[in-house]
C-alpha cells in the first residue's frame, strides 16, 4: 500500500530538522536534507506500526479492523 504524506524541512544551526505533517511526534534531524528524509521515512513507519498494535491490544478480541481508503481533496 503507497500513501503519501507531507514532509516538512528547515535548516537550524547548521542541521536540518524534518517532520511529517499530518502525524505529530513523527520528527527527525540529520546533517543532510537527504539524511533526514530517510530518518522520517523510517520514524512514520515505525509509529504506524507502534499505533496498529496499541489499537488491536486496546480493542479487543472482538473487534474488527479493515483497511480504510480515503481519497484526499487536492
Amino acid at each position: 500500500m503507497k500513501a503519501n504524506y507531507t514532509a516538512v524541512f528547515y535548516k537550524c544551526e547548521g542541521w536540518w530538522i524534518g517532520r511529517v505533517a499530518e502525524i505529530p511526534g513523527v520528527n527527525t534531524q540529520g546533517k543532510t536534507k537527504k539524511e533526514v528524509r530517510a530518518n522520517l521515512k523510517e520514524a512514520l513507519l515505525g509509529i504506524l506500526e507502534l499505533n496498529r498494535e496499541l489499537a488491536a491490544k486496546e480493542a479487543g478480541p472482538n473487534a474488527v479492523q479493515e483497511e480504510l481508503i480515503v481519497e484526499l481533496a487536492s
